[in-house]
């Protein structure tokens, strides 16, 4: 690719794009045509229609689809695997029971959503989402309830801290290109969190409960049947240790990045290193794998063929997750490499909006346009220091600017995103259910995410 630049402007590349995103929406949903399939075809398209040189076609479908499964695929299939153990042993089951003896019925869903939301001070988004999403299918399916009532508030719960709160990589980015204070963008981004949760994901789970009131069948993805018939089940304080154990693994990472942005500690230090690999994502769910293949497999009696049946049998139904996610990843890294995004940004940056909004906007843009959070919030932060660096802003002002960027690349993920089908199927939902209900919940989030920041904006 060295050497070539795109001709095309942000016209033509937005029609481009818009037209890829229209005939992936016709082919999986009126067509029916299987959505990895739909997305390998239509990135495929979409390379050549945007000019991308022909030689290089296949390597950009191939680092597209590459990167995203380099962290997806380990998350996903390690996630499946702990929640396979945590199922099979009766822990869900015995977790789910306690959730309801304590909350009750009613406040089940939000009891979920608050036990997401503090696992997900430290945990990534999609790592707490496979975590926590085998106690979820356990209280739905011995509530009997919609899957969504109870889903939406944890999903939400570990999107809204993924986005808004530090010490993850998205608003800490975003904080060391506007120069914010990552303490003033915590709170702010808990403020923004905290009722953007309850408006977005309690109430909109409510809702959306009742709209698509689909339940757990027992081939969900973790499995839901026979938790209860488990001989000599685990005691509910094994499982939330296991529970907490990739938390307090991926807090060392998260927290300690989050120390050496304020400048507290080094990166070159062999300690850092050596703590902030075992609290990566994939390695904290692989220690945690182990540690349940121990404390919730041989030591109440399972013999190392029945666990290796059971690992084994959690891998196959995430198989159609991780390649549509994946080639989610492909779409999106086609987008990417067309140059749609700087096109846009150069068109947004001159438009004289007041910053804040202008920072907002490039982001929503961004994120509509090429699919990634991360791209859209990076962008956007980097197009608006300038501009935030001479305004002469307050330190609370700067912190509000960085959280209201954050909130613009949320906005409605739709099927550019690698997210919006990791989430549809975990939760088995069709492509126009999945938009009805998570690109909507998306989009709810950022609206209201930016509404708060920027009501402190004006106030501090």
């Amino acid at each position: 690719m060295d050497g070539w630049t795109q001709s095309l402007g942000a016209a033509p590349l937005l029609l481009i794009a818009a037209g890829a995103i229209a005939l992936i929406l016709v082919l999986v949903i009126k067509f029916k045509l299987h959505a990895f399939l739909t997305l390998v075809l239509v990135s495929l398209v979409t390379a050549f229609a945007t000019g991308i040189p022909s030689g290089a076609v296949v390597d950009v479908l191939l680092d597209g689809f590459g990167s995203t499964l380099a962290s997806v695929a380990l998350l996903v299939g390690l996630g499946a695997m702990l929640g396979k153990l945590i199922e099979n042993s009766g822990g869900a089951a015995v977790l789910a029971s306690t959730l309801i003896s304590l909350f009750g019925e009613k406040r089940a869903p939000f009891a979920l959503g608050v036990a997401s939301l503090l696992m997900g001070f430290p945990m990534f988004f999609d790592a707490g989402l496979v975590v926590m999403l085998p106690i979820v299918f356990a209280v739905a399916a011995r509530l009997g309830g919609p899957v969504l009532l109870y889903a939406m508030p944890s999903a939400v719960a570990f999107s809204v801290m993924h986005v808004f709160v530090p010490p993850h990589p998205g608003p800490v980015t975003a904080s060391e290109l506007y120069g914010a204070n990552l303490g003033l963008v915590l709170a702010i981004g808990l403020v923004c969190a905290i009722p953007t949760f309850y408006l977005s994901g309690v109430l909109w789970g409510r809702f959306t409960a009742k709209k698509f009131p689909f339940t757990v069948s027992a081939d969900a993805l973790f499995g839901t049947d026979g938790g209860d018939d488990v001989k000599n089940p685990p005691a509910v304080g094994t499982v939330i240790g296991v529970l907490l154990l990739p938390m307090a693994l991926i807090f060392l990472n998260t927290g300690l990045d989050f120390l050496r942005a304020a400048g507290l500690v080094s990166e070159e230090a062999t300690w850092f290193g050596v703590l902030t690999t075992l609290g990566s994502s994939s390695v904290a769910l692989l220690l945690s794998v182990l540690v349940a293949l121990i404390v919730l497999g041989f030591r109440r009696g399972e013999s190392g063929t029945a666990l290796e049946k059971i690992v084994d049998s959690s891998l196959g139904p995430i198989c159609s997750v991780v390649l549509i996610t994946g080639a989610g990843g492909m779409f999106g890294g086609v987008l990417r490499t067309s140059g749609i995004g700087d096109a846009l940004s150069d068109t947004l940056d001159g438009m004289g909006l007041p910053v804040i909004i202008a920072a907002y906007v490039i982001a929503v843009v961004m994120r509509l346009a090429q699919g990634s959070a991360t791209v859209a919030l990076v962008t956007a932060a980097g197009l608006m220091a300038p501009a935030v660096a001479a305004g002469g802003y307050s330190v609370g002002e700067i912190a509000a600017i960085t959280v209201a960027t954050a909130a613009g690349s949320v906005f409605a993920s739709h099927v550019n995103d690698s997210g919006f089908w990791l989430v549809g199927r975990l939760l088995n939902m069709d492509v126009a259910t999945t938009l009805r209900t998570w690109t909507v919940q998306q989009t709810l989030e950022s609206v209201l995410g930016f509404l708060i920041a920027g009501a402190l904006f004006l106030v501090l």
